[in-house]
């Protein structure tokens, strides 16, 4: 737009995540709208096609679909070293004329009288407290924000623990797939993240994490894990192990989006909403941004446009979440399974939870149709080859799990939003449109704050 901005990252260094390594079709979509599809380049990014899923043995393959036209961008995605393209990133913010890039960490807002003026931040290099003001303050500083708890009263949860760490001098057999193992107790994944370096995760409960310090760690993964992973992707787990890998452990985080009743600020990215990192997933014009009245309404009304896609992954997040999850509950396990023959069985069911998880697809009814078609389908072989006293109350069990799953999102998300979305089908032609607006000469202060390391944060002023 124009605008005049100061970032201010705590760490300017390369990070090093186990996420946000793959960007699903919808994000490339949303990454070219704003013209920054060649950060993309350059970083021996790889083009996924689909899921590889594996369960006691058998193997489905889920492409993206390829017929749907309503998406107007190649429907693949794009695995890659997450550090890699952060870089690439402020490299084209500090490449423009009216972007000032700076190391250091933000200290606190700066607030009068209900409405953010600025940041107190603390420059890396000159080591000395100093102020920048702004009309509009974004704070988008990451899952472990500590500038979230003064604007909203998000509570965040943490339901498990993923290990992850690099294969060198690999390649998968099927490297343009990301595979998924329904392992026990919880999944595996393996993907390419460049031309010959593999991530492998594992998820583990929370409340049960082997101690990475006494090797404890090491000893799960190869006699607890390897064994469940498929003959041909076990060699690479292993060896990763055995190479001594750099293992990381991170938490799983859920909270729900929840909109500031501050004016002049608005939070992004995880600070603002987190959901299962298994969903691997629109802009308002402005001219007058010291206007904080109409800021607000913007700020309301992006929180409208963005609501469909986010319910969406955030209610299918949670959903595979629990459903992955090896369990001695029959009904749990049914479902379990029932979601593995859904995902594979092909046509409509396959191409519709794809775009669903490829971020094709921004209608939250859309994917309430599918979770009743997996919940069918497992209740089915519950009932099967005959139904009996228990298995009717087991079915029962699962159906309520459901409804109240599904309760739970519609309460937090919002009923109209969820099951009568009216903004879904303008969804990527309203985003585009904002987009394309040209302001006019008499360019407004925009002030921003964020950070990719969970403290520091960008400014402009």
């Amino acid at each position: 737009d124009g605008r005049r901005v100061h970032v201010i990252e705590r760490d300017m260094r390369e990070p090093e995540r186990i996420m946000g390594e793959v960007m699903q079709p919808g994000g490339r979509f949303m990454l070219s709208k704003l013209g920054l599809q060649d950060c993309l380049e350059g970083i021996d990014a790889q083009k996924l096609t689909g899921l590889a899923v594996y369960k006691d043995g058998k193997e489905g393959v889920l492409p993206f679909p390829v017929e749907n036209n309503t998406f107007p961008y190649e429907p693949s995605a794009r695995s890659f070293h997450n550090g890699r393209l952060v870089q690439r990133l402020r490299q084209r913010a500090s490449s423009l004329p009216n972007v000032h890039v700076e190391e250091g960490t933000v200290k606190s807002l700066i607030e009068e009288k209900g409405v953010i003026k600025g940041v107190i931040y603390k420059n890396t290099t000159a080591c000395q407290e100093t102020t920048a003001f702004a009309p509009l303050t974004v704070v988008c500083d990451g899952c472990y924000s500590n500038l979230r708890r003064s604007l909203v009263d998000s509570t965040e949860e943490v339901h498990t623990y993923m290990v992850g760490y690099i294969t060198r001098n690999s390649q998968l057999y099927d490297p343009k797939s990301l595979h998924l193992i329904l392992s026990r107790p919880m999944v595996c994944i393996m993907y390419q993240t460049s031309s010959d370096e593999v991530r492998c995760i594992a998820e583990i409960p929370a409340d049960s994490v082997p101690s990475m310090a006494n090797g404890e760690m090491s000893t799960f993964l190869k006699e607890s894990m390897a064994p469940q992973i498929p003959i041909q992707l076990r060699e690479i787990f292993i060896k990763g192990i055995n190479d001594g890998a750099s293992m990381k452990v991170v938490p799983t985080k859920s909270m729900s989006a929840t909109l500031s009743e501050k004016k002049g600020v608005i939070v992004l990215g995880d600070a603002f909403n987190m959901r299962h990192p298994i969903i691997a997933s629109g802009m308002m014009p402005l001219e007058n941004l010291a206007n904080v009245t109409q800021v607000s309404q913007v700020i309301k009304n992006f929180n409208d446009i963005r609501k469909p896609m986010s319910a969406t992954v955030n209610t299918l997040g949670d959903a595979f979440s629990q459903v992955l999850v090896a369990s001695k509950d029959e009904a749990k396990e049914a479902m379990r399974q029932g979601c593995y023959d859904y995902l594979c069985s092909g046509g409509f069911r396959t191409s519709g939870l794809m775009a669903l998880l490829g971020g094709m697809n921004p209608r939250p009814l859309s994917l309430v149709l599918h979770i009743f078609g997996i919940t069918f389908t497992s209740i089915g072989h519950l009932l099967s080859p005959f139904p009996t006293p228990l298995r009717i109350w087991h079915s029962l069990r699962l159906f309520v799990s459901t409804m109240k799953m599904l309760g739970h999102h519609i309460k937090v998300e919002g009923a109209r939003q969820m099951l009568y979305p009216e903004s879904t089908p303008m969804y990527h032609r309203r985003y585009m449109a904002a987009t394309a607006l040209q302001l006019n000469d008499d360019k407004s202060v925009l002030f921003i704050a964020a950070a990719t390391s969970g403290r520091g944060n960008k400014i402009t002023l």
